[in-house]
């Protein structure tokens, strides 16, 4: 447990509100981001190494986090993603086999700051009320000079490639090489999880930089591509609609999730809007809307398809296939005649409910069998 949690910290939001705790350590201060909340109540090291919460300080909902520690297998990108980190109780001990520390060591150990004892339920409705906001994590009971200054110099999430940030720099392979199936997956902050299942699904995958041209992935021969999810804001993601309609009009069928599926939407003549607040957590239902199934779904973006169950205005080749039953939002579309259909959700699931896997068979089926 660490001799830090007596020393005062506060978060201070953009709009002047102020919420006081206790530093896990002091590492990585001041840091400003934008705060979001999570409504998982467990997967706490997966949040923290997602990609998509790239630039982002995320309240956990759950009142204590921890209890099962930090392991080496459950990380879903190298290192820790988040700014910043906000509970109202940070276990000082943990309990499981496959744990090797605990939580708090391993967020200080990646230079992130950890705020305990904050009301969150306080945060999180004043979020829910007034939308996203940044804000500045801090030492001391009342924050300085250098702290505000930091934040009002915190750029806003609107207009932000961040998938060129976090993608990998350089091309690699994940899977067997003597698998039949092969895979090119764009990196805009991909999972470590979708190439797991890629492989579990018979496949070898190539990843690639978010700024791969088209001519580069055709020239590798894939059976399907695959677009993953990451952060920021899509419509700054401006050099990829151009080579994923170079890649549709091959024939290579193209699966988005996330950023993915909002890359897809642009491509084919759809809009983007930012989310109040956004959908984060692993209880999210959402409904196909050719079955009326409902699926609960693990989601986390701020940003949506403009569009609802009847279309999406400026795309007539799309059809939506799902929708979110909370707000309406597009959770899924298809193209008309290509083969080509994407999600909002996250079907691979680290963390949450395992209700949409099966979209990986749907893609395999595109895919076509095993090749020769």
């Amino acid at each position: 447990m660490s001799l830090l949690r007596t020393k005062p910290g506060f978060l201070l939001l953009e709009d002047g509100t102020l919420f006081r705790g206790t530093l896990e350590h002091e590492d990585g201060l001041p840091s400003v981001a934008e705060v979001v909340f999570t409504t998982n109540m467990s997967g706490y090291q997966e949040v923290f190494t997602d990609p998509s919460y790239r630039g982002q300080i995320v309240v956990m909902t759950a009142p204590m986090i921890g209890n099962y520690g930090a392991n080496d297998e459950d990380p879903e990108s190298e290192k820790a993603q988040v700014a910043g980190v906000i509970v109202k109780e940070l276990s000082g001990s943990y309990s499981n086999w496959r744990a090797g520390e605990g939580l708090g060591g391993y967020l200080q150990r990646s230079r992130i700051p950890v705020l305990v004892n904050v009301d969150t339920r306080r945060l999180t409705r004043h979020l829910r009320t007034v939308g996203v906001l940044r804000g500045v994590i801090g030492a001391g009971a009342e924050p300085d000079a250098a702290a505000k200054s930091a934040l009002e110099a915190c750029p806003s999430m609107a207009g932000l490639d961040l998938a060129t940030v976090v993608s990998t720099k350089e091309r690699y392979a994940w899977g067997p090489a003597t698998a039949k199936r092969h895979i090119v997956a764009y990196d805009f902050g991909i999972k470590h999880n979708i190439l797991r299942l890629f492989e579990q699904h018979g496949c070898r995958t190539t990843v690639v930089p978010s700024k791969t041209s088209a001519e580069d992935v055709l020239a590798l021969k894939p059976d399907g591509v695959f677009l993953s999810n990451g952060p920021g804001d899509p419509e700054a993601v401006t050099y990829a609609p151009g080579a994923v309609r170079k890649i549709a009009d091959a024939g290579i069928p193209i699966f988005g999730i996330c950023l993915g599926h909002q890359i897809i939407g642009l491509t084919f003549g759809a809009k983007t809007f930012k989310l109040p607040y956004g959908h984060r957590g692993g209880n999210h239902p959402v409904k196909e809307l050719a079955t009326g199934k409902v699926l609960i779904t693990s989601q986390n973006h701020g940003f949506a398809v403009e569009g609802s169950e009847d279309g999406i205005k400026g795309a007539p080749d799309l059809v939506v296939t799902n929708v979110n039953l909370n707000d309406g939002s597009v959770e899924g579309l298809r193209h008309k005649s290509k083969p080509i259909f994407a999600v909002q959700y996250h079907p691979e699931a680290a963390p949450g409910p395992h209700d949409a896997r099966g979209l990986f068979d749907d893609f395999m089926k595109a895919v076509g069998g095993p090749k020769a």
